[in-house]
């Protein structure tokens, strides 16, 4: 059991359903996404070709932004405000489609890319799946 299954299992508000593993698993995809599109960037950053790779560090650190506020309002399940967790959603599932296409662009060339577009699409999903739900 990870430490975010005991938060969650011992938060009084959280529904133990299927909408309440949505929101835990989309949590826990976007610190994953968020985490690996600021390394992303960064290897980025190490590459001889630089330059060339502007467009994707700029679009690996807007997701990697937006997706930490998303596990960040996802985490607050004390009366959410159901317009604002869509919304975040949307802009968490939107930035991971384009991330995931930049750094897919890319893969080929940079395994850090492969790796990033992998779990940006992930992220794209766990949104999209809990989007469908709400």
């Amino acid at each position: 059991m990870t430490v975010i299954d005991q938060m969650w299992s011992s938060h009084p508000q959280v529904d133990e359903g299927d909408t309440s593993e949505l929101v835990r698993r989309c949590l826990e995809a976007c610190v994953e996404c968020a985490q690996v599109c600021t390394v992303c960037a960064d290897a980025c950053l190490g590459e001889e070709m630089v330059a060339d790779l502007v467009g994707c560090i700029r679009l690996n650190s807007d997701c990697a932004d937006i997706c930490a506020a998303t596990s960040t309002v996802l985490a607050r399940q004390t009366q959410p405000d159901l317009a604002v967790v869509r919304a975040v959603l949307e802009a968490c599932r939107t930035a991971c489609a384009a991330c995931a296409a930049e750094c897919g662009s890319h893969a080929d060339m940079h395994d850090h890319c492969r790796v990033c577009a992998e779990s940006c699409r992930r992220c794209e999903q766990a949104c999209t799946e809990l989007l469908a739900a709400l």
